[in-house]
């Protein structure tokens, strides 16, 4: 039984760790991340019959997130193993105030095809200037100057075929169709 302590102890050592604040969210967020991918690659790959093992086009990534699964099982164990450090909440809603940006970015997709590429980019930039905290009329000068560079150089330099907004077809006869093909 002493055998047994001393070889348990010498697993907990062995996974011991300084545990940063956050790391077991990390760990378990990174864990779920690792089975919600197993559980949809039969969906994303595919196996092919008469095929060597490795060249296998499903091989590979199945290896990838097995290996990447077990070291995320390896990480869960090490955060649950290590002492605990105050202040894991601190760490993790700064973590999730960055998906305040992600929700800026889905709204803006999300108005593109109502309001066009032009108009939404360019609200877009100068809402970001002023969140980043920017006041100085120069900086919106040279924001919405970036903004309509960026859609003259997707629209009109390389042709990025972006949906025209439902707002173009309010515009006159004679403007609707360029700012259709190049706003």
């Amino acid at each position: 039984m002493d055998k047994l302590n001393v070889r348990l102890k010498t697993f907990q050592e062995l996974f011991r760790r300084d545990r940063r604040p956050g790391d077991l969210v990390f760990a378990c967020m990174f864990l779920l991340f690792c089975v919600f991918l197993l559980a949809n690659l039969d969906d994303q790959v595919k196996w092919v019959k008469n095929t060597a093992l490795v060249a296998e086009p499903a091989f590979w990534p199945t290896v990838s997130l097995i290996g990447m699964s077990v070291f995320a099982v390896l990480h869960l164990i090490g955060s649950l193993s290590s002492p605990r450090i105050y202040g894991r909440l601190k760490e993790f809603t700064f973590w999730v105030r960055s998906l305040e940006y992600v929700a800026y970015f889905l709204v803006y997709v999300n108005v593109v095809p109502t309001i066009g590429y032009l108009l939404s980019t360019l609200l877009f930039v100068l809402f970001l200037t002023f969140r980043l905290g920017y006041r100085r009329f120069q900086v919106f000068g040279i924001s919405a100057l970036f903004a309509v560079a960026v859609v003259l150089i997707f629209r009109a330099g390389l042709e990025v075929k972006i949906p025209a907004g439902q707002i173009y077809e309010y515009l006159p006869d004679w403007i609707r169709s360029f700012a259709m093909i190049n706003l």
